[in-house]
């Protein structure tokens, strides 16, 4: 839904919910950030991605995992050289998801700032 949509819904309904749009999945501050890296770079190492948002491997394993199960993020596990490496890339479904989330964010401020 773009936000125009979302605009024109919430004039239609008094008892509009501003946040129903926003993706549970999606929103969550970590997962966000890990969609949001992985957008612009397309394919990110795990490694990075951990250091880029401050992260244990474990809980970032346990994002990703969701982000996964969700079809949002890829993972690629491969060995270069003797050591094993994980990539991360973002699925047609997760950069669509992230655009949805972008739009009822912002549908969200609108409200809060006015026209």
């Amino acid at each position: 839904m773009s936000a125009t949509e979302v605009e024109v819904r919430r004039h239609e309904s008094p008892a509009y919910d501003p946040t129903e749009h926003l993706d549970d999945v999606v929103h969550q501050r970590v997962r966000l950030g890990i969609l949001t890296v992985v957008h612009e770079a397309r394919r990110v190492d795990f490694n990075y991605l951990k250091e880029t948002l401050r992260l244990s491997a474990g809980n970032l394993s346990q994002h990703l995992r969701v982000l996964e199960e969700a079809g949002f993020i890829a993972t690629d596990k491969v060995i270069e050289g003797r050591r094993p490496r994980t990539w991360v890339s973002i699925t047609r479904s997760g950069r669509r998801a992230l655009r949805l989330e972008i739009a009822a964010l912002k549908a969200i401020v609108s409200i809060v700032e006015g026209p």
